[in-house]
């Protein structure tokens, strides 16, 4: 089943990489999330700031 997250907590695992010098792997053993979603979260926040 897939799970859904709410953009406050999308925001908050993009920032423990982009902000508190987590590695994408190391944020995602800690939030229990797939490395994917959040390199996906990453891009869409990079995307949004740009644009």
């Amino acid at each position: 089943m897939k799970r859904t997250f709410s953009p406050d907590y999308k925001v908050a695992a993009v920032k423990l990489v982009t902000e508190q010098g987590y590695s994408v792997a190391q944020a995602c053993l800690e939030l229990g999330i797939g490395e994917t979603a959040l390199r996906r979260w990453i891009k869409q926040v990079q995307a949004e700031k740009q644009g």
